[in-house]
């Protein structure tokens, strides 16, 4: 991370710029089912030593942006598949990571929910973060600069965008571009 080889870092040094520097959005929600969706957000802050109150700016800032804020008090079975997707999106972001890995982070969303987790993680690209995401739906490749389609797990295409490429995809989406 950051110019420096991982592997020769200590597990628990490891263990530290993956709680830092790396957010997941796991396909399976991985929430805590006696902690409220609130905690469930808050908890990979707490492990960072962050103060009460940056931990709760972020997790109401997150929570804001997935438009579950309302939700915060619920437990994670009082919560649709798509609104957990969106807690396990909002957990991830909170952490502002530099490396953010996404399995399927739309595949329990309706379009629209779709479409706006794909701005927030277009979003938290643009503010420099890489994303490394898996996805079956081709709707939203559109949003990746770099994709590699696999089969069989090999590597049958590759396709790299150019800054002009990507404005020409937007427009031609009818979607803004950056």
């Amino acid at each position: 991370m950051a110019g420096k080889t991982v592997s020769d870092l200590s597990l628990s040094e490891r263990a530290r710029i993956r709680n830092r520097e790396v957010g997941f959005i796991f396909q399976s929600f991985n929430q805590i089912g006696d902690l409220t969706i609130y905690e469930n957000v808050e908890l990979p802050l707490t492990y960072r030593g962050m103060t009460g109150d940056e931990r709760k700016k972020r997790v109401n800032e997150a929570l804001d942006k997935v438009g579950m804020a309302h939700r915060a008090k619920h437990l994670p079975s009082q919560l649709s598949g798509g609104q957990q997707q969106r807690v396990a999106v909002a957990r991830a972001v909170a952490g502002e990571p530099s490396v953010l890995l996404a399995d399927e982070p739309t595949g329990n969303l309706d379009s629209t929910n779709g479409e706006a987790v794909m701005e927030l993680l277009r979003d938290l690209h643009r503010g420099g973060a890489t994303i490394c995401m898996v996805t079956h739906d081709p709707r939203y490749s559109r949003y990746a600069d770099r994709t590699i389609h696999l089969f069989d797990g090999r590597v049958v295409e590759e396709t790299v965008l150019t800054a002009e490429q990507d404005k020409q995809v937007f427009k031609e989406s009818g979607l803004e571009a950056a």
